[in-house]
């Protein structure tokens, strides 16, 4: 990830899809890793995009997010937080379910 990753934010899925999940994260973080692992699937089947943005190469999101890393939002940064630290797969499905 590094300096690199955050000029260029690495994304699955379909590019144009209207549907995008932001994850924040940090380089070498094992949760960070965990809820990349497990969302990927859940995305990949609801046609979403990840953007992922490593937060120690944006002095404002560190300062906002600290040590609560990953958090995953729907939508950019800003976003409704789904959920942080593990992740809450239901509250995920819930939140791509196309409204009826």
């Amino acid at each position: 990830m590094g300096g690199s990753a955050a000029a260029k934010p690495q994304a699955w899925g379909d590019h144009t899809s209207t549907i995008e999940l932001t994850l924040l994260v940090r380089a070498y973080c094992h949760l960070c890793d965990d809820m990349r692992a497990a969302l990927a699937p859940i995305a990949d089947r609801a046609d979403a995009t990840i953007v992922e943005i490593d937060i120690d190469a944006h002095p404002e999101l560190e300062t906002n997010f600290g040590d609560r890393v990953p958090v995953l939002m729907l939508g950019g940064v800003g976003g409704r937080e789904l959920c942080h630290f593990t992740l809450d797969a239901q509250r995920v499905r819930e939140a791509l379910a196309p409204a009826t």
